[in-house]
């Protein structure tokens, strides 16, 4: 370490080359451990799934050879697998903009000032903090055809007994699991959007409104472009939630009736912990891995380009 002597003749002492070097990478050392864990929990199950992709290990067979692609070329003969696929989309195409518009009329309901508005605010967000397979489990119960509140609340207004088997008949599968989606992901949508309302600029709200233009008018030309990129992130963050939806499906029909109802999760589940097919479940894994990971860069250019 070098010494040198100011103008009033106090010593001052220069950190050595180390010592800078230690300065200059000690936020990369002190973040090193976080990071080493994560690559380890993440990235070590990743590359192992993606070797046993390429091997042939069931139940009853142990075959730790390369294989090459041929796990891969069975998902293009697996029928089920692209229904399940089919399943999900559907899904997801019919929840996803119904939450969003949900969600949106409830901000646009409490973003004005109102007596027991944070009150009102809490009790809605309550389905979202519930976990996804209490909230299917109690649907179920809800949805039950002898016991079930919704049954009962039918039959009133229909004055006649009303049985409708939701979970069952396939009918009805469908709108179940949408019914159940919707409680409990909308208020998500909620918060993000009234956070979004609330940063919305009231100078050209107010300027649109001397104006004279009408709702839809400052809705299209104002609000929409504003919360823009937040309900494009939340739509991205609620898409790719219903792509691998299994706990609420899982508790109202478990895949039923017979396949109607398996996504791509569930379809990957029974192959993995049902039938013991290891190396077809990991190239099932990478299959999805790969169609999020299309669609998520195509969701950021596309708001990339937007903005």
């Amino acid at each position: 370490m070098t010494v040198s002597v100011n103008l009033n003749g106090a010593e001052q002492r220069r950190p050595s080359r180390f010592g800078r070097m230690l300065e200059d990478r000690l936020p990369y050392l002190i973040v090193a451990p976080a990071i080493l864990i994560l690559l380890l929990v993440g990235l070590f199950p990743l590359i192992y799934s993606l070797i046993v992709s390429f091997q042939r290990i069931t139940m009853t067979e142990n075959d730790t050879s390369f294989v090459g692609f041929l796990n891969y070329a069975e998902l293009f003969r697996d029928a089920r697998l692209w229904a399940s696929l089919g399943h999900t989309a559907i899904i997801t195409a019919i929840a996803l903009p119904l939450e969003l518009l949900i969600g949106f009329l409830m901000a646009q309901l409490f973003i004005d000032r109102m007596p027991g508005r944070q009150l009102f605010v809490a009790l809605l967000v309550l389905p979202t903090v519930i976990s996804p397979i209490v909230a299917g489990a109690t649907w179920r119960l809800m949805f039950d055809v002898r016991f079930g509140p919704i049954g009962q609340i039918l039959s009133f207004f229909a004055g006649e007994q009303v049985r409708i088997l939701w979970t069952v008949n396939p009918a009805f599968v469908y709108p179940a699991i949408i019914i159940c989606e919707v409680w409990q992901w909308s208020p998500f949508m909620f918060l993000l959007l009234l956070a979004a309302l609330s940063n919305v600029d009231q100078s050209q709200l107010e300027a649109a409104e001397i104006d004279g233009a009408s709702y839809l008018r400052v809705l299209r030309a104002i609000v929409l472009p504003a919360i823009a990129p937040v309900i494009a992130v939340a739509c991205l963050i609620r898409g790719l939630d219903l792509v691998r939806i299994f706990d609420v499906i899982w508790a109202l029909t478990e895949g039923g009736p017979g396949s109607m109802t398996e996504t791509i999760s569930l379809y990957t589940y029974v192959q993995g912990f049902s039938q013991f097919e290891t190396s077809y479940t990991a190239a099932i894994s990478f299959l999805v891995i790969a169609l999020l990971t299309l669609i998520t860069t195509l969701v950021l250019k596309r708001m990339e380009l937007a903005r």
